[in-house]
């Protein structure tokens, strides 16, 4: 779910006022990967009474859990599946790990009414097991729902281009320890982040021309 659910949907908070409509989405998954990354750890620390360990079954599928389901092959569902019943006893890890796929699935949604739907399917997902990470998990989505259902009536609009250049901007800016002329700055942030450069063609310079003569080899030897 880093990644291609991996990709940044959206906001920080603070960035958009909700009484302005915002457009920007703040429920990125991440938030449902920590919350399942927190349960995990409570409930090894509850069973076995130590921080993971290699050999632990929620530790061997700590990487796992963060990928989301449809990314799965067969080998890696079946190690989930037998770390769970190896380490979850209470079943709190595999409901975290359904909420975050209901939070991810969300954002899949085709229209508005659809998201509604799927979204109170990841409150419900939250709420059911009485898990606390899961709870405050919802609390927070709850809290941004206008902002995050905006995403999809402005056809999934995202600020996430504008800050990756803005990042590139501020990695010039300190690695050249700051700029005072305003035009190499200018140029350096246009190398830096790619432009499509409309130049003419250089006129090819000319040297001395040398030939060289080519023998072209023999044919029809005769064979002895």
């Amino acid at each position: 779910m880093r990644g291609n659910a991996h990709v940044r949907f959206g906001r920080r908070p603070g960035e958009t006022d909700p009484s302005r409509g915002g457009h920007r989405a703040p429920g990125r998954p991440h938030l449902a990967q920590a919350a399942i990354d927190d349960v995990r750890r409570r409930v090894q620390q509850s069973t076995l009474g130590h921080r993971g360990h290699k050999g632990d079954p929620l530790y061997r599928i700590r990487r796992v859990l963060l990928r989301g389901a449809e990314n799965l092959t067969a080998t890696a569902y079946g190690r989930l599946l037998a770390g769970l019943d190896a380490g979850d006893p209470d079943g709190e890890v595999a409901a975290a790990y359904i909420a975050c796929q209901e939070l991810r699935h969300l954002y899949a949604a085709p229209d508005l009414d659809r998201a509604r739907r799927r979204l109170q399917t990841f409150y419900w997902a939250c709420a059911t097991p009485g898990v606390p990470e899961l709870e405050r998990l919802g609390r927070t989505i709850a809290a941004r729902e206008h902002q995050l259902l905006a995403y999809f009536t402005t056809s999934g609009v995202s600020n996430g281009p504008t800050e990756a250049v803005n990042l590139l901007i501020k990695r010039i800016k300190r690695v050249g320890f700051g700029f005072r002329n305003f035009a190499n700055y200018r140029l350096r942030l246009l190398l830096h982040c790619g432009v499509t450069w409309h130049t003419h063609r250089t006129t090819r310079v000319r040297g001395r021309v040398t030939t060289f003569h080519v023998v072209e080899p023999l044919m029809g030897w005769r064979q002895t």
